[in-house]
């Protein structure tokens, strides 16, 4: 951690809503006139897009589902080096990892390839959305070097029914290919991605209130009216909860560190709980200067 360059991290995985906290953020950056470094978690992965497909294959003929979850999978001792030096000196670099043809014709390289590493821009912050934010192995400790930890977790079969309509909306895989890719993913997943949100400092889950009990044949994803929000703060002392009840109508309070408020209203909860919370670490910052 580092009072004069703070590091925010927004850990989950693909398809989980860490997009939207991203703009959530971005909106109070250019509010409150704060100028963030950006990291992508997919720029740290170890492998382009081919190579990954050759180790997925290597992996699999010797029995063992091998996924982007895995740490082997990443470069996480970089991302750790990362932090590291942003936190000492306010300096670091990152790339960006290519999606799509929309953003290869962008940037003038092949999707699924990795762009050249460049040094961040002058900033008051770091702020990092991926799947690794908060991830420890036996060489890593990522928590231990991030002031502010954000889990966005919807419930599993939230989760699957988003990921296999944008997997077939924008990549057009089938179902039954996407099914299959959840399945390999799941050891990784519960190995490596969810110990991550016992590590964060809030969590934003949310639970869809229409019956998905078989999110393979959901035909629909459910909207933000049609489920609930549950936020947990693993240190509540300083949170003003009743603040935050009387503005955000129909929240209730269900233990003494959750908060649950209406599907809706995500982005006034996100702009209420972390306008504070950035200004509390640009106070920090232009203190220890």
């Amino acid at each position: 951690m580092s009072a004069k360059h703070p590091i925010i991290a927004i850990t989950g995985s693909s398809g989980a809503g860490t997009t939207t906290v991203k703009d959530t953020f971005e909106k109070i950056f250019t509010r409150e006139k704060v100028k963030a470094a950006f990291i992508e978690g997919d720029a740290f992965h170890r492998f382009d897009r081919e190579e990954m497909q050759r180790q997925v294959a290597e992996q699999k003929a010797r029995g063992i589902e091998f996924t982007h979850f895995h740490a082997d999978a990443n470069e996480l001792e970089r991302l750790k080096d990362v932090f590291a030096e942003y936190g000492r000196s306010g300096q670091g670099q990152t790339r960006h990892y290519v999606h799509d043809d929309a953003e290869a014709a962008r940037l003038g390289q092949r999707a699924g390839t990795f762009t050249p590493w460049e040094d961040f821009a002058e900033s008051d912050l770091l702020f990092y959305e991926g799947l690794h934010g908060c991830a420890v192995t036996d060489k890593v400790d990522l928590p231990r070097l991030c002031d502010l930890k954000i889990g966005v977790v919807p419930v599993i079969n939230l989760e699957w029914i988003q990921k296999i309509h944008r997997d077939r909306a924008m990549r057009g895989y089938s179902t039954e290919a996407v099914t299959d890719t959840i399945l390999r993913r799941m050891p990784d997943y519960v190995h490596y991605i969810c110990p991550q949100f016992s590590k964060t400092d809030i969590n934003f889950q949310r639970v869809p209130i229409v019956d998905t009990s078989n999110p393979f044949i959901a035909r629909w994803i459910p909207t933000p009216a049609e489920s609930i929000l549950v936020i947990r703060f693993a240190r509540p002392q300083g949170i003003d909860f009743p603040y935050l009840l009387s503005m955000i109508h129909n929240s209730y309070m269900s233990r003494a560190n959750s908060i649950v408020v209406p599907g809706d209203k995500l982005d006034l909860a996100m702009q209420l709980i972390f306008t504070p919370l950035v200004h509390k670490l640009v106070e920090r910052k232009n203190r220890s200067e």
